[in-house]
C-alpha cells in the first residue's frame, strides 16, 4: 500500500481546487444533511470514515463537497455511517456501501484509508456504480485486475503540514507538539506530521533557533475525542508546550479544550478550524470540498474514465493544499511571504519529503534544529 501511495501520479490537467473553498456558490451550512428523494433513490452517496459526520474536519469536509455538488446540480444525496462507530469492521463498511448502491447511488464517495477492503468488495459487486476513494488509491480485484470504477484521490498533506510548521515557528513558537490520528497507520496523518516537522526545521534554521517537538500517536487510533488525550495534552501544555498540531478528526476537541485551559494554541487540520476555537492560530488544509466536487462532476459529465482505475495525488500545483488566508491572524509571517513560499512549492523549488509513513520513524530523522521527543 505504501508503494502505491508513494508512487501516486499527479493528474496532468488544469484543475481549480481552492483549498479554502471560499468561492462556493452555495454554503454547506445552508444545505440540509438529509433530504427525501421523490423516487426514493439517492444518486450521490457518502460513506463516512470513523468518527462523526460533523467532525469539523475530514468527514465533514468530504460530506460538504458531496452536498454542495448535489445541490448545485439537482442530484439527490444521502450519507451512510457504518455500524458500530469507531469500532466499525470491514463488514460494517461494506454493508453501508451496499445499502448506498441498492439505494440508487450512481456514485459512492468513501472517505478514509480504512475503506479499502470493503470498497474493493463493493466495487466488484456493483460494477455499474462509480466509487471515489478519498485519501485512497486505485484498487484491484482478487486476480490483480485494476477496478476501473474506483478513483483513488489523495493529497500531498506533507506540503500543507510543512507550511503550518514553518508558520508557527516564524510566529515565535519554539515548544511544539503533534498529536496524530490513526495510531500512526494513517498515511495522510503521517504525511501531515512529517511535513510539519520539516517545516519546523526549515523555519528554525532560517531564524537560527532550536525547537522542541513532542510527537505522538497516543489516544488517536479512533480519531476520537477522549479524556485520556485531553489529559495528555494538558500535561504537555503545563510542561511548557506552546502549540499542538491537532491532526485527526474529533481529537481536535480534546486538544483545544486542553489549550483553552492553559491559554495555549492549536494548529487545525483539513479545513479552517479557526471558526471552531479561538485557540487555533492556523490550519493545514487540503481541498476536500473542491476535489470532491471535481470528482463527482466527472461521474455525471461522462469523463470518469479519466480518473477511474488511477491514483490522483493533489498538491500545491493543483491549489489543493495550503493555509487559510482569509482568517490569517499570524503577525510573525505575512500572507505575501506565505504565498511566495507556496509558489516555490508549486514550482518544485521546495520539495517536501513524504517517505516517513510508519509510527516512530520520525524519531530517526536527523534534524539539526529540532529535538524530537517521540511519545
Amino acid at each position: 500500500m505504501k508503494k502505491l501511495i508513494a508512487l501516486m501520479l499527479t493528474l496532468a490537467m488544469v484543475l481549480s481546487l481552492v483549498a479554502t473553498a471560499t468561492a462556493e456558490v452555495l454554503s454547506a451550512d445552508d444545505i440540509e444533511d438529509t433530504m427525501t428523494a421523490a423516487d426514493g433513490k439517492y444518486e450521490v452517496a457518502f460513506v463516512t470514515d470513523v468518527g462523526q459526520l460533523k467532525d469539523k474536519s475530514f468527514n465533514q469536509g468530504t460530506w460538504e463537497g458531496c452536498k454542495i455538488f448535489a445541490s448545485e446540480n439537482g442530484k439527490s444525496y444521502k450519507y451512510y455511517q457504518p455500524a458500530n462507530g469507531s469500532e466499525a469492521t470491514d463488514d460494517d463498511r461494506y454493508d453501508a456501501m451496499k445499502a448506498a448502491c441498492e439505494g440508487g447511488a450512481k456514485v459512492v464517495v468513501a472517505a478514509g484509508f480504512l475503506q479499502a477492503s470493503a470498497l474493493t468488495k463493493a466495487a466488484v459487486e456493483f460494477p455499474e456504480v462509480n466509487f471515489v476513494f478519498i485519501d485512497g488509491w486505485a484498487l484491484t480485484d482478487a486476480n490483480g485486475n485494476v477496478l476501473p470504477n474506483v478513483a483513488g484521490v489523495a493529497y500531498k498533506e506533507q506540503q500543507s503540514g510543512f507550511l503550518a510548521g514553518y508558520a508557527v515557528v516564524m510566529e515565535g513558537f519554539t515548544k511544539l507538539g503533534f498529536c496524530g490520528g490513526g495510531g500512526g497507520t494513517n498515511p495522510a496523518c503521517c504525511r501531515y506530521g512529517y511535513g510539519f516537522a520539516q517545516g519546523v526545521e526549515a523555519a528554525a534554521a532560517a531564524k537560527g533557533v532550536n525547537v522542541e517537538l513532542k510527537y505522538s500517536w497516543e489516544y488517536g487510533a479512533s480519531f476520537s475525542a477522549s479524556a485520556e488525550l485531553q489529559t495528555m495534552c494538558n500535561g504537555w501544555y503545563e510542561a511548557g508546550t506552546e502549540i499542538i498540531f491537532a491532526c485527526g478528526g474529533t481529537m481536535f476537541s480534546s486538544i483545544t479544550a486542553a489549550a483553552a485551559a492553559n491559554d495555549a494554541a492549536v494548529v487545525g487540520v483539513d479545513v479552517d478550524q479557526s471558526f471552531e476555537s479561538e485557540t487555533v492560530v492556523t490550519s493545514a488544509l487540503k481541498g476536500l470540498v473542491s476535489s470532491v466536487k471535481w470528482s463527482l462532476a466527472k461521474v455525471f459529465d461522462g469523463t470518469f474514465a479519466e480518473i477511474g482505475g488511477q491514483n490522483t495525488s493533489l498538491g500545491a500545483e493543483n491549489d489543493a493544499v495550503g493555509l487559510p488566508t482569509e482568517t490569517w491572524s499570524l503577525t510573525g509571517w505575512d500572507v505575501a511571504s506565505y504565498e511566495e513560499m507556496l509558489g516555490k512549492i508549486k514550482a518544485g523549488e521546495i520539495v517536501i519529503d513524504d517517505s516517513v509513513l510508519e509510527a516512530g520513524a520520525i524519531a530517526e530523522v536527523p534534524f539539526e534544529h529540532v529535538t524530537i521527543q517521540y511519545v
